[in-house]
Formats: C-alpha cells, sequence, structure tokens
C-alpha cells in the first residue's frame, strides 16, 4: 500500500501541470477517506511575483486550490485506475473557508483533507492548513467527478 506520492505520481493522477499544479506530495494516506498534502512555498513562486510586491503572501484562493488539488488526488488514487482514466474532479462549491494568517514564502504548508462524504459522482470534503503547527486556513468544499471531453 502506498503511503506518499511525490509530485511524478501526482501528475499521473491530475491533470494540473506547472505553474497550475501546486500540491508538490501526498501523504498519510487513507484511502478514499484521507491524506496530507505538502506544498513548498518558495521565494520565486509565481504567484507571490505580483502577491504582493516587497510583503508576498500566497493568495487564499490557491489554498482552496491547492485543497481542491489534494482532494483530488486523493480520490483519484482511491478508486480504481480504469475508473478515473478518463474522468476530471471539478470544484463545484466553497461552503466555508476562513483565511486566519498569511502564508509567507519559504515554508512547508501542509493540508490535512478529510472526505466527508460522497453520492454517486458527488465528494464533500473539508480540510485544514498548517505552517509548524499553526493554523493557516481552513475550507469545506464539494466537487464532482465528470467524464473528460
Amino acid at each position: 500500500m502506498i503511503i506518499k506520492l511525490n509530485k511524478n505520481d501526482i501528475i499521473n493522477l491530475l491533470p494540473h501541470r506547472e505553474p497550475m499544479l501546486l500540491i508538490d506530495e501526498l501523504i498519510n494516506i487513507k484511502k478514499l477517506f484521507s491524506a496530507t498534502a505538502i506544498v513548498y512555498v518558495k521565494k520565486d513562486s509565481f504567484f507571490l511575483q505580483g502577491h504582493f510586491p516587497g510583503n508576498p503572501v500566497m493568495p487564499g484562493v490557491l489554498i482552496v486550490e491547492a485543497f481542491g488539488q489534494a482532494a483530488a488526488a486523493l480520490t483519484a488514487h482511491g478508486i480504481d485506475k480504469e475508473t478515473y482514466e478518463n474522468k476530471l474532479v471539478f470544484l463545484m462549491g466553497i461552503e466555508k473557508a476562513r483565511f486566519r494568517s498569511p502564508v509567507i514564502p519559504d515554508c512547508k504548508l501542509e493540508l490535512n483533507i478529510e472526505a466527508t462524504r460522497s453520492h454517486g459522482r458527488v465528494w464533500k470534503y473539508k480540510g485544514e492548513a498548517f505552517v509548524e503547527g499553526k493554523k493557516m486556513a481552513d475550507a469545506q468544499w464539494s466537487a464532482t467527478i465528470v467524464d473528460r471531453k
């Protein structure tokens, strides 16, 4: 049983590519239930160049995107490869999102995510984001699995 996915493993699961592939690792995987995604926020990350000059901060919307990517990777990793082969996971809604502290460069952002419910192709998730044990953000969202066109 794989308990850690590296960037190449994630690329094989998700359609996202640089610069929009935000998650670097997926660890602590409990099949179709939970995992921790790692995002290395670097000084040269594309989103820090203009957000904000002189005071770089990871945009909250990209933290939510990283939550979504982590959930998609968890789901894709957990279901049968043939079932997922021609599918995509699309974000449907963000029910709650709170940003508690700014995420600044040169940190390891840890996203603890959990699938809370699934009904057919619709999944609900929740997650919390931490840097060095400090909660930076949390969210609840839903996603759906759709056929690739």
